[in-house]
């Protein structure tokens, strides 16, 4: 996410934070390279020069030239506009004071929107909701098929519409059955075309008034960039919608529409889809997400990310193992195995402040594969205790894992290097317990 416009901003921001005195033309220097950053992002062009304008006014003044770091001022103040530009704040999914609540997907074919509702359906069931998803695209062949395969794959309810056709018809019938069973909330998922046709929009206007949705969400393509804002303008013109997810974020290196779309429907980007798996949806936190393009991290969401991985038992028991220097190479591995489950190292990489912009940082994730096969063609009393492999073991375990010899001994060095950091890391006094956020302040 953002990689190219955070290599871009990264060395601008850096020379203005280096600079003891700052001038009115130094600023404006900066924020014209910020201004051309942001237009090779794909950043809508009166967006760009909104942005640049509030950031102007507020940057170029007495209490910054004057202050003791003006470089650090007028970047704090790039930060705090671009997190108003994204939204401010975080926007959740309202539901209905009387369930069930109705959620429309709608969006253009190929954006997402049928993998996208069994995401958010997978999201909802994990805060104890039930679920009820409803396949109304009639068109696009398997669509249906495919939100069976979805629900039956994470254990939520999909609604059988048998020979039924019309998907107003489908929406209302879905919407009885879920308020017979007590099924909430009710995820539609909407045909969508290749292009805005107003056959496409009167379907959709029929289908809104007939059920009377609590949020309608647009899913939306960030790789097409300025094309996914004027998709997002068109559909809130003519439908109005209440919030946008962004999907393949993970493969948008510019990020002109995340950027541009808020600030042109003034609707808020809701979730963003981070992957192909059915647990890469994030919450859109704007302040978190302004952070990240600036090349600054984002500490909480890799905390919430290891809180799912990471119980606080697991947490207790290795505390424990390293304590009493018990951490042996089958913790080691089991620890690795809870890496790959937070998600693509590279992600995980960008989120820590000051990595995402390090070119020298190279993300090798068949190293971890390379790892566990080796430790995997140990035998039980070889990973309990390393200090059992001699010369004739190697060989015999590098035979097992397809790998060298000298691989298994960068493994080793790094394992003792690990226990010897994890021993000081254990020494330290936890006063407020395993809790992880305690360790991250926000």
């Amino acid at each position: 996410m953002f990689k190219s416009l955070t290599n871009r901003l990264e060395p601008i921001l850096k020379a203005l934070k280096g600079r003891g005195k700052l001038s009115e033309e130094n600023i404006k220097e900066s924020l014209r390279e910020i201004r051309i950053a942001l237009l090779e992002a794909d950043v809508n062009i009166h967006v760009a020069k909104s942005f640049i304008k509030a950031v102007s006014e507020k940057a170029i003044g007495e209490k910054v030239l004057k202050s003791i770091t003006p470089g650090h001022q007028v970047v704090k103040i790039v930060h705090n506009e671009l997190i108003h530009l994204l939204g401010s704040q975080s926007s959740d999914i309202n539901f209905s004071q009387k369930p069930p609540s109705i959620i429309l997907m709608i969006g253009l074919q190929g954006s997402g929107k049928t993998t996208t509702s069994g995401k958010l359906a997978k999201k909802f069931k994990a805060e104890g909701k039930e679920p009820f998803l409803v396949p109304a695209d009639v068109y696009r062949p398997a669509a249906i098929e495919q939100l069976m395969i979805l629900g039956e794959k994470l254990g939520i309810k999909v609604f059988n519409a048998g020979e039924q056709k019309d998907p107003v018809t489908i929406c209302k019938n879905a919407y009885g059955e879920a308020s017979q069973k007590g099924l909430n909330p009710l995820i539609i998922d909407t045909a969508g075309r290749l292009h805005i046709d107003d056959q496409l929009m009167e379907e959709l206007k029929n289908i809104k008034s007939a059920i009377q949705p609590k949020e309608i969400l647009l899913v939306a393509d960030a790789m097409m960039g300025q094309e996914a804002v004027n998709i997002a303008q068109a559909f809130n013109k003519n439908l109005g919608i209440d919030g946008v997810i962004l999907t393949k974020m993970d493969g948008d290196a510019r990020g002109g529409a995340a950027l541009s779309i808020r600030e042109i429907t003034q609707k808020p980007i809701k979730f963003i889809g981070v992957g192909e798996k059915l647990d890469a949806l994030e919450v859109f936190h704007p302040d978190r997400m302004a952070s990240r393009i600036l090349g600054m991290g984002d500490i909480l969401s890799l905390v919430e990310k290891a809180e799912v991985s990471i119980t606080e038992e697991n947490a207790r028991d290795l505390y424990k193992k390293i304590k009493k220097e018990d951490f042996t190479l089958e913790d080691f591995r089991d620890q690795l195995t809870q890496i790959k489950n937070l998600g693509p190292l590279d992600q995980l990489v960008g989120m820590i402040p000051g990595m995402k912009a390090n070119k020298n940082i190279k993300i090798d994730e068949k190293a971890l594969v390379k790892t566990e096969a080796i430790i995997n063609s140990m035998t039980t009393q070889e990973r309990l205790k390393h200090q059992l492999l001699n010369g004739s073991r190697k060989k015999r375990i590098a035979r097992g894992s397809g790998t060298h010899v000298a691989d298994i001994n960068r493994l080793l060095k790094q394992f003792v290097q690990s226990k010897k950091m994890m021993k000081k890391f254990s020494k330290m006094n936890f006063k407020n317990g395993f809790n992880m956020r305690n360790m991250f302040p926000s």
